[in-house]
């Protein structure tokens, strides 16, 4: 590994940064301690400082020479609403929140390289360093480039990364095109005429109608779309009735849906309406259909992809640069790399094995109670960062 001494020396501080971050976690759009710790920092290390993108969203400026060339480095930095059962000193205050997905761990790794950044300059042109609030559901990705990110600050490329429990340390992972699926949400309130138990026949019963809708739900799956497209309909809750003897007047569906392309979600929703609407028809209910699209799904471009590659393999060699297995996981980081060239990857976090004494009974894995980040990974991640600014900023555009 080509670790960058200064990092090396720092990473002791940086990591009590990280669980200063992980004991006091903030939900979408109220991080507002984090991005108060996070601001300080930067502005003590003489970076420029802007906040209130996406509400709680700070994007931090390091700029050198006379070049106008600029890059964008993201960590996204908010918590999960789940209770953590971990016990060890940096664990959560707050009851019900969260850093079970690493966003603390970014957070360091990206403030990490802020700090040798600044105090190094090694490049010329401007790094845009990018902390994101609200990519837990709440598109904070969005919400800043509503605000105008990349009007204010205008990169040419935007780079993300993300810590992945099972891949080792000193691991990465990357490819080019889809990575992550889209997430999208779907209810379905099929209604129809309450009637005693025992006398069904006067009473139109929701309850059959939802059960052959969610087996026909699968058909698009397996009969409409290619089956080399790529595509999962989830129904994950179905709410009915009160009591035993009651035929229920109306019952609820709600699941997900996620895909890789766009064309593969338009056919899934228009069938999955088509099938309900049917099916509520032919057992004489009515229906009311919502499908809701979240997050789209995070394609990497190739030439930026090929760059992460190669900064990868500098750093750690070639033999620790893996193939993305792409995910039906969801990342608003889609959101940038829709508006801008880039690529987001993944860094190692281990087995668990790092975590101290105290720590839950749970495997160490993304939203899981006993999850935590993996403090080694700081200035590896954080060397990338400087490496992958530093490079992109000095190759030739």
């Amino acid at each position: 590994m080509q670790l960058i001494e200064s990092i090396l020396a720092d990473a002791a501080s940086i990591a009590a940064l990280r669980r200063d971050i992980h004991q006091h976690p903030e939900l979408c759009f109220e991080e507002v301690r984090t991005a108060d710790l996070i601001a300080k920092a930067l502005s003590e290390w003489g970076i420029e400082v802007h906040r209130g993108l996406g509400k709680t969203g700070v994007v931090g400026i390091v700029k050198n020479g006379s070049s106008s060339r600029a890059v964008g480095l993201r960590a996204d930095i908010d918590a999960l609403p789940m209770t953590e059962r971990n016990a060890f000193g940096h664990a959560s205050v707050h009851p019900g929140k969260m850093h079970a997905c690493g966003h603390d761990g970014h957070t360091a790794m990206l403030l990490a390289a802020a700090k040798h950044l600044s105090k190094h300059r090694n490049f010329d042109g401007t790094v845009y360093l990018v902390f994101q609030p609200a990519e837990e559901g709440g598109g904070g990705a969005r919400e800043m480039m509503k605000d105008g990110l990349f009007e204010r600050f205008p990169m040419e490329a935007i780079f993300g990364v993300h810590n992945w429990p099972g891949l080792q340390v000193g691991q990465f992972a990357v490819r080019s095109g889809p990575v992550f699926a889209s997430s999208n949400e779907f209810k379905i309130t099929i209604r129809g005429k309450g009637a005693h138990g025992a006398m069904p026949h006067l009473g139109i019963d929701p309850v059959p109608a939802a059960c052959q809708m969610v087996q026909a739900f699968q058909t698009i799956i397996s009969r409409n779309k290619r089956p080399i497209d790529t595509g999962v309909i989830s129904v994950t809750m179905i709410h009915t009735g009160e009591a035993t003897n009651v035929v229920p007047e109306a019952c609820v569906i709600e699941g997900t849906v996620r895909t890789f392309t766009t064309e593969v979600l338009d056919l899934i929703e228009r069938r999955m309406k088509t099938i309900a609407e049917a099916t509520c028809a032919a057992f004489e209910a009515s229906c009311e259909f919502q499908f809701d699209r979240n997050y789209p799904p995070t394609i990497n471009h190739e030439a930026e992809t090929r760059f992460v590659q190669q900064v990868l393999a500098d750093v750690a060699g070639p033999a620790n640069v893996l193939d993305f297995e792409p995910t039906m996981g969801a990342e608003d980081f889609s959101y940038f790399l829709q508006a801008k060239p880039g690529c987001y990857f993944l860094i190692g976090n281990g087995d668990g094995a790092h975590r101290a004494g105290g720590h839950g009974m749970g495997p160490c894995m993304l939203h899981n109670p006993s999850y935590d980040f993996n403090d080694d990974l700081i200035p590896l991640g954080a060397t990338v960062w400087v490496r992958m600014a530093e490079q992109w900023l000095a190759t030739p555009r």
